[in-house]
């Protein structure tokens, strides 16, 4: 049975993790919480009353410790509330490098991961 849009997104396993993140698009930051992420994007906790603009790109940096971030460039896929859903469009190699390590560690099963990497490679 071939996969629609709506199967695809549960192809990734999310995770639950609190962090303090950024939301950037042109000059406008705005502080967000990390609610869940996943090899291919994440879930964010906004302030009441913001809307995103859907048009373009954003730059996200989660800030798991001083010294270990997360930063990627994402498309906003919806927004509902004070939660928007967010797609990674970019993201370097240090930061998948740490992603992928934060997912491993929170997964407890390497198959899982395995699972989430293929399912990455051949979205793109």
């Amino acid at each position: 049975m071939p996969h629609s849009q709506s199967q695809d997104h549960r192809l990734f396993h999310r995770i639950a993790h609190d962090a303090p993140a950024s939301v950037a698009q042109g000059s406008a930051t705005l502080k967000a919480r990390i609610i869940d992420l996943s090899l291919k994007g994440c879930m964010l906790e906004l302030d009441d009353g913001v809307n995103l603009d859907a048009d373009g790109e954003f730059l996200i940096e989660i800030r798991l410790s001083d010294e270990m971030r997360i930063t990627m460039e994402a498309r906003l896929i919806h927004q509902q509330g004070s939660r928007a859903g967010f797609k990674c469009a970019h993201i370097d190699i240090d930061s998948i490098s740490t992603l992928r390590r934060l997912v491993e560690l929170n997964l407890g099963d390497p198959n899982l991961l395995d699972r989430d990497l293929e399912a990455l490679a051949s979205s793109h």
